[in-house]
């Protein structure tokens, strides 16, 4: 699917043509009626009709050739999320296990939580629990993703970097798990367009400059690969793989390389038909290159956890630069492109076999149930999450010969865990490779664990909770204490949590009270108090976090309080300086300290907020200013607006950064263009690196945020410029 224009509904359609029958191609195909007009009147950010959306993310799951009910799905997303579309509405006019996908991939909107972190853990703990139920609810949630990443161009850059860095935090690492590095790579290449343009521009312009170098020395590779297998009747089909930014990226910064000390930007890649083929052509490809030690990969024989198979070789190359091989079947291949969704046990044809393999080949997702019942923190849960999941890993066997994927770090108490709660709790030593080991040594792959146990042992001590790495063993060593001292822990965590409400300087008997716990434990999904003085007791919960819950609503009231004294303390201050020519008013209010924060710099046309601080009247931001934090600020945020009488006569300072290729005269034609808009300059700094990459700062001074929109605009219109925007101090 091109990835810079969208596809139409048809399109999709007749893509799923190709695999599905009449009857279920008309099921897709009302789907998709439903959805359009349910989002008829709706537009996205970049004025383009809603229906586009869900359109391009049903095209991408029919690219991975899903069911029926997945790409219905697929249309059918946002319906509930912002429509006034019901998941019944869904289930009786589709089916049930319609409404169940939808519901796995819709936000939880319609609660409100003290933080956006707060709110995004609770939207991805549901996700990942639905997911962990059907794994159909990812691969949607991973297209709706990839869609989102290739229109982020028209948000603002503080949400662009918080979407993009949440991709390369959950949704690359997720897409990496289940093998579809199709979606990966594009998803990893774009979030670091946003989050470190002059890397990604930098990389992308090294890359063009030896593109055709490159490209002539891998034709001619492949054709003595090809002619060598052709000689060995092996059929087979040879081609460059592209090597992606991001990946280079990666080098750069975890090996602290320059871009010219990468070698493995050159690979071929040999798709053949029978594994036999795969060691054929690999023994042919040692044959004609020299091998470098080390290098050798077998992923056929010891599979990676997300089904990928493949050979992997780097020999010295024709040219004595080190050359990638991958050799893999079709089938290999298809898996290494779409991953779990090569598998997917939905579509016609497919057997109960297959199903029951994919559900062995991903019972590291059923996990994430059974932690799901045992922690009560969204934000804990996904940090646990990343640990087990999206971490590198190890693998060890038992002494039978059974592999076992562990995160890197583990210890051997996470070891006898993953064997069984019971092994774990009766754990008194282990063995390492015949040798006995201490419980904090970290397992290494290709290690071989005997876990020593004892009847009379009395199970964990606390110090396994600071051992153990996996949020399973650190889960079931809680669970052990929750029920061997459930008294003592219901007396430990009523303590705590009066000490943080004291810290916190509230009567401890104002807050307390029967109805507020009981309240506050429901939030919880306590059944009563004592079980929430127990989890505190035994660090299930903070006392922290049931402290604030408990104090939510008096410390609102105090902090409103506090506000409207401030208020009155600013108004009293200096009510002769009301305007302090900021061009700006309070809304409602003649008699406050005005100023422009330096922070942002705002101009007539930005979207501004106030923000009330101590002794120093109300600052002037942007909204999108990362200084400040609706959520958290909003008892000292107070409305503000333009003057529009001061619009023609008033100038403001804004800083802009322009970078591009450093070509002889660029400052110069940079600096006539902008002289040329009637825009004063009153700074002007350049650089430029070896790589040929200038960056130009800029202080203009100008009237509004069209005049600003005018001068971005010429200056884009120069040669070899590849980017212009507003940069913040």
């Amino acid at each position: 699917m091109a990835k810079d224009q969208n596809i139409s509904a048809e399109d999709v359609i007749n893509k799923t043509s190709e695999y599905l029958n009449e009857e279920n191609v008309a099921f897709v195909r009302s789907a998709y009626k439903f959805a359009e007009n349910a989002h008829k009147d709706q537009f996205r950010k970049s004025g383009e009709p809603y229906i586009i959306h869900p359109i391009q993310v049903a095209g991408i799951l029919a690219d991975l050739e899903m069911d029926p009910a997945t790409i219905a799905a697929g249309f059918l997303h946002d319906v509930v999320e912002d429509t006034e579309v019901s998941l019944a509405d869904i289930s009786n006019d589709f089916s049930s296990e319609v409404a169940m996908l939808v519901d796995g991939v819709t936000k939880l909107g319609k609660i409100k939580y003290k933080s956006h972190e707060e709110q995004q853990a609770e939207n991805h703990r549901k996700m990942f629990v639905a997911m962990a139920q059907d794994i159909r609810v990812i691969l949607i949630k991973l297209a709706d993703r990839l869609h989102n990443m290739r229109t982020l161009k028209h948000l603002p850059p503080h949400k662009q970097r918080r979407i993009a860095n949440e991709t390369l935090e959950i949704f690359a690492p997720l897409a990496h798990r289940l093998g579809i590095s199709k979606i990966k790579w594009e998803l990893e290449d774009t979030a670091l367009r946003y989050l470190n343009p002059q890397q990604y521009y930098r990389i992308v312009n090294l890359m063009k400059r030896k593109r055709e170098e490159r490209e002539q020395y891998l034709e001619d590779v492949m054709a003595g690969v090809k002619e060598k297998l052709n000689e060995m009747e092996i059929k087979s089909d040879v081609y460059g793989r592209p090597k992606h930014i991001y990946s280079i990226y990666r080098k750069m910064v975890v090996q602290h390389k320059q871009f010219n000390e990468i070698y493995d930007l050159l690979a071929v890649r040999i798709i053949v038909n029978s594994i036999k083929d795969c060691y054929a052509a690999l023994g042919i490809i040692h044959t004609c290159w020299k091998p470098m030690p080390g290098r050798f990969k077998d992923y056929i024989a010891m599979p990676k956890p997300n089904m990928y198979q493949s050979l992997h070789t780097t020999v010295i190359g024709p040219k004595g630069e080190p050359l990638e091989v991958q050799i893999r079947t079709k089938e290999m291949h298809r898996i290494s492109e779409y991953g779990v969704a090569a598998h997917w046990a939905y579509k016609e044809g497919k057997t109960n076999d297959s199903k029951d393999t994919l559900d062995k080949k991903l019972s590291w997702f059923r996990e994430i149930l059974e932690f799901q019942n045992e922690t009560d923190d969204a934000e804990e849960f996904m940090e646990s999450l990343k640990i087990d999941l999206f971490s590198d890993m190890v693998f060890v066997f038992t002494p039978k010969g059974d592999v076992i994927e562990l995160p890197a770090g583990s210890v051997p108490i996470d070891f006898a865990y993953r064997i069984h709660s019971e092994i774990g709790n009766k754990t008194i030593g282990a063995k390492v490779n015949g040798k006995i080991v201490t419980l904090d040594y970290k397992l290494k792959t290709g290690d071989i664990i005997e876990i020593l146990t004892s009847k009379h042992s009395y199970g964990p001590s606390q110090d396994w909770l600071k051992l153990a790495q996996t949020s399973q063993a650190k889960n079931k060593i809680r669970q052990f204490f929750k029920r061997q001292r459930k008294e003592e822990n219901i007396e430990k965590g009523r303590e705590l949590i009066e000490k943080e409400i004291k810290e916190l300087e509230f009567e401890v008997k104002k807050v307390m009270t029967s109805e507020n716990l009981q309240k506050v434990a429901n939030k919880f999904n306590f059944s009563n108090e004592d079980d929430m003085f127990a989890s505190v007791g035994y660090n299930g919960i903070s006392a922290l976090q049931v402290a604030n819950r408990l104090t939510e609503k008096l410390r609102k009231q105090r902090d409103q309080e506090e506000k409207i004294e401030e208020m009155i303390a600013e108004t009293k201050k200096d009510s002769r300086s009301k305007r302090h020519d900021a061009g700006v008013r309070v809304k409602g209010t003649d008699n406050l300290l005005i100023r422009l924060s330096r922070c942002c710099n705002p101009v007539p046309g930005d979207e501004i907020i106030g923000f009330i601080t101590k002794g120093r009247g109300v600052s002037v931001h942007r909204a999108d200013c990362p200084n400040i934090d609706v959520e958290e600020m909003s008892n000292r945020l107070i409305e503000v607006e333009w003057e529009t009488a001061t619009h023609n006569h008033k100038e403001y300072k804004v800083d802009i950064e322009i970078t591009g290729f450093d070509r002889s005269g660029l400052l110069n034609e940079v600096l006539q263009t902008v002289s040329g808009t009637k825009t004063n300059i009153t700074a002007v700094t350049g650089r430029a690196d070896r790589n040929k990459m200038a960056t130009i700062l800029m202080t203009i001074s100008i009237q509004n945020i069209g005049h600003l929109h005018k001068v971005v605009d010429k200056i884009k219109q120069i040669p070899d410029i590849y980017s212009v925007r507003r940069i913040m101090n």
